[in-house]
């Protein structure tokens, strides 16, 4: 017997809001068609709950009880004074910049639509001006299929940037790519980003989720970036995400790693009411390299998941993952991490480790990692901790004259200051920090 499953209002909500929208979202048939499929597919699945194990400790289906509308009101009460408040630390990096309000690319805020060896621009623009073949492809996410939130994604998604980096090029700067949230009208917001690094070339990229102070308190964000490392080429990417308000942030990567490629990730999270950071990562030739970290600031009730997969599909390639939590009051962290390696990938070297310092007793860390081996001439390992501040480290500090609020913020930055090192540019590591310290600072005692 076929028992029918009652579809949520949120569910519901999404669905309506594709069949309002459809006819106005950007694309041809070829991506209208993608799309089509895609709510389908949302439909069928519905919201991830906790009886699917990979959301187990985040019941989507539980969280989100309503839909809001996608946006895309008229972004141009917001100035470039407002970007540069919005941006905070950011702002004060030397970057090409490419902006986007309420998911929307603003031009006159924008810089970086003309770099030596950079070809920039927007989703909605490819997406509409290119061939059924190519819109298609960008239509297409890769990834798991049977997710629903990057299905839910490629069904609404509005805009984003498309950011082809030449063969060889060397980028002077860091590209910046800033959604910024504005306005007294809470929205839904559908982005996706499209990274491909050319064979041998070098960039940094970073991608900011910020808010412009005053902004309503309510919001729904599903970004998803698909990163494509070509051989030999060495890419950053940095994500920044904070906020102080009751915002839900869904994001996925996507990335594919070429042969004697380097891929360095760092995401900094904070503020959202719920965050789901998804990675993952699939190796495409043999001597790719992949390092993967993050810091995560959690206090009320906010609950933070970062959950990722790294697929070591071929032989001879290195992983590495270090996150760290700092959780107070009734927040919650969670991290999932899996590292698959195939049969064929012999001489895989991969290593994973997920911290969190508690500093409440009523906050909650959950991590589940994880080793899913099919070879035997491998190095593979991973752990994870949880702890408190020492009180005799703190009591040290203080006997030293240092007083208790900023001794406990000094062991707190120490504690992240080891995920955070792993940027090796250095006003990129001074920024992260700034963020941390701006967080601690407005911590209770």
């Amino acid at each position: 017997m076929n028992v029918a499953v009652m579809k949520t209002k949120a569910e519901q909500g999404f669905t309506e809001q594709f069949d309002k929208a459809a006819a106005t979202l950007p694309g041809s048939d070829a991506v209208r068609a993608v799309r089509t499929a895609a709510i389908g597919k949302f439909a069928s699945l519905g919201l991830p709950h906790r009886r699917i194990e990979e959301w187990k400790y985040t019941d989507l289906r539980a969280a989100l009880k309503d839909t809001l509308p996608l946006a895309g009101r008229d972004t141009s009460a917001v100035t470039a004074a407002d970007v540069v408040v919005a941006l905070g630390p950011l702002a004060q990096v030397e970057a090409h910049r490419i902006i986007f309000v309420n998911g929307s690319y603003r031009a006159d805020l924008s810089d970086g639509a003309k770099i030596a060896g950079l070809d920039v621009t927007t989703l909605a623009a490819a997406l509409a001006s290119s061939s059924d073949a190519a819109a298609h492809t960008l239509a297409t996410p890769t990834g798991p299929d049977n997710d629903a939130t990057i299905a839910l994604n490629t069904a609404l998604m509005t805009d984003g940037a498309v950011v082809r980096i030449a063969p060889d090029a060397k980028i002077d700067k860091p590209l910046l790519i800033a959604f910024i949230r504005a306005g007294s009208t809470a929205e839904l917001t559908v982005v996706r980003n499209v990274i491909v690094a050319g064979e041998g070339s070098t960039a940094t990229v970073l991608e900011a989720h910020v808010t412009v102070p005053g902004a309503v308190l309510d919001g729904q964000l599903n970004a998803l970036t698909e990163v494509t490392v070509g051989d030999r080429a060495a890419l950053t990417h940095i994500k920044i995400a904070v906020d102080d308000n009751k915002t839900v942030h869904l994001a996925n990567w996507n990335v594919a790693i070429g042969a004697d490629a380097s891929y360095r990730g760092f995401q900094f999270t904070s503020g959202q009411a719920l965050t789901r950071n998804q990675i993952h990562a699939v190796y495409r030739g043999e001597g790719g390299k992949f390092d993967l970290s993050g810091a995560f600031l959690v206090r009320g009730t906010s609950h933070v998941d970062t959950t990722l997969v790294v697929d070591h599909a071929v032989p001879h390639c290195e992983s590495r993952e270090l996150f760290k939590g700092v959780l107070d009051d009734a927040g919650r962290g969670v991290f999932q991490g899996k590292i698959i390696v195939r049969p064929d990938a012999q001489k895989t070297d991969g290593k994973q480790m997920a911290q969190a310092l508690m500093l409440s007793e009523n906050c909650e860390f959950d991590s589940k990692p994880e080793l899913e081996i099919y070879a035997d001439d491998v190095v593979c390992g991973h752990g994870t901790t949880t702890a408190q501040l020492d009180d005799d480290l703190l009591f040290y500090c203080m006997s030293r004259g240092i007083p208790r609020d900023e001794a406990r913020a000094l062991l707190i930055d120490s504690f992240i200051g080891e995920a955070i090192d792993k940027v090796e540019n250095e006003s990129l590591r001074q920024v992260l920090t700034d963020y941390a310290t701006a967080w601690l600072r407005s911590a209770k005692a």
